[in-house]
C-alpha cells in the first residue's frame, strides 16, 4: 500500500510555530514513527508553502497512490484550485488538521476542500495523521 502525506504552508515549521496550538514536535520525527508503525505501508512525504507546487505534486501522485493524507494548512480555507485538483485525481484524500479548526477563528471553520475529500480528521494533534492512515487502510 502506498500513502502520500502532503503538508501545505507553514507546516515545515512544526515544533517551532505556535507550539501551544501545533505542539513542540517536528514532523520529521513523527514521520519516522509512522513509518516504523506501518512497515507494510510505503509512506511518502511532501511539503510546500506554494499552492501550485502542492497541486503539481497531488497530480503526480494522485493516480498511483492508494491514498493521500492532506493538511493543506491555510489553503484549506481559500483554494478552489486545490479543491478542483482533489476532485480530478483518482486517489482518495483525507483532509487533516492538527488543531480543532472549529475551536479557532471563524474563517477557519469553512473548508474549500472537505466536500471533495473522503473524510476530515481534526483536533488530535499529530495523531490526526495516524488516524487518517488508519481510515485509508480500511
Amino acid at each position: 500500500m502506498k500513502i502520500q502525506i502532503v503538508n501545505g504552508p507553514n507546516l515545515n515549521l512544526l515544533g517551532r510555530r505556535e507550539p501551544g496550538i501545533y505542539g513542540k514536535r517536528g514532523f520529521e520525527d513523527f514521520l519516522k514513527e509512522l513509518r516504523d508503525r506501518y512497515p507494510n505501508v510505503e509512506i511518502g512525504y511532501y511539503q510546500s508553502n506554494v499552492e501550485g507546487e502542492l497541486i503539481n505534486h497531488l497530480q503526480e501522485v494522485g493516480f498511483q497512490a492508494d491514498g493521500i493524507v492532506l493538511n493543506a494548512g491555510a489553503y484549506t480555507h481559500t483554494s478552489v484550485a486545490l479543491r478542483d485538483c482533489i476532485k480530478s485525481i483518482d486517489s482518495p484524500v483525507v483532509e487533516v488538521h492538527i488543531s480543532n479548526v472549529h475551536q479557532r477563528e471563524e474563517f477557519r471553520h469553512h473548508s474549500m476542500i472537505s466536500a471533495v475529500c473522503r473524510g476530515v480528521i481534526c483536533g488530535f494533534g499529530l495523531d490526526s495523521y495516524r488516524l487518517a492512515i488508519e481510515a485509508l487502510r480500511g
